[in-house]
């Protein structure tokens, strides 16, 4: 099956875009190449542009403190495992004093490393980290694949609690979904939001052997979903046959 997410609002959208940006360094780093770390230094980079923000720090200090707050009013709920609902609650507090501990917006440090910036100023021109532009980084690739994961892994653990805390949130409101099977006729589905509950997320499952790709929107009084087929000219075109999947509305 293959997994769609749709966010609802740009907080949530920009909570997924670092968490995408987070997973591939965490690929990139353990590998040997020098290309690969490269890679993974430009994605560093890409998360910096997100990370600083001005008020993504102060979101995501905000989500924390909401959600343990909400999961603190279930202390005494017998239906709820007491020791795991505490578990959770110490996860959030944990992240919120470590991100809040930060100095400064995520990644602020980061700026201040002239050597790192010097790269960064040279990687959104196409091929301008070449040798005779970046001598220092062309050598710095030639030192060793420790050496290389060991700068990688410094320069990435400042942006740790960020990650940390994105993991935890995303994986709150994934859990707070029920999975439900839906069929769109003539490759069309949509469904009515109920009042007075905001949803943040929409998830969906697809089988990849039926060919369809979802084009999804939604506001707060509606969800749709539009079922596409890649055609031979390489676009997509609309499907008209009826189709099942998995839908989440996680709020």
């Amino acid at each position: 099956m293959i997994l769609y997410e749709y966010p609802f609002n740009e907080r949530i959208r920009t909570y997924l875009r670092l968490e995408h940006l987070f997973r591939r360094l965490g690929e990139l780093v353990p590998r040997d190449h020098p290309l690969d770390h490269h890679y993974a230094l430009t994605t560093l980079f890409e998360i910096m542009d997100v990370a600083m923000r001005a008020d993504l720090k102060s979101d995501v200090l905000k989500d924390l403190d909401k959600q343990k707050q909400l999961l603190a009013s279930y202390r005494g709920n017998p239906a709820i495992s007491e020791s795991t609902l505490e578990q959770v609650i110490q996860q959030l507090d944990d992240c919120f004093v470590a991100l809040n501990g930060l100095p400064g917006k995520a990644g602020q440090s980061l700026t201040e490393n002239d050597w790192l910036m010097s790269i960064r100023s040279r990687a959104g021109i196409p091929g301008g980290t070449c040798e005779f532009d970046l001598p220092a980084y062309y050598a710095w690739q030639h030192n060793s694949v420790v050496s290389r994961q060991a700068d990688l892994e410094r320069w990435a653990s400042t942006l740790g609690p960020l990650a940390e805390s994105i993991h935890l949130l995303l994986k709150l409101l994934r859990d707070s979904g029920a999975p439900q099977k839906v069929m769109a006729t003539g490759g069309q589905f949509q469904q009515p939001l109920p009042q007075g509950k905001t949803f943040q997320l929409l998830r969906l499952r697809i089988d990849p052997s039926m060919g369809l790709i979802p084009e999804i929107s939604g506001n707060r009084l509606i969800a749709s979903v539009r079922l596409m087929q890649r055609g031979d000219d390489d676009r997509l075109h609309a499907s008209t046959d009826d189709a099942t999947f998995e839908m989440t509305l996680c709020s």
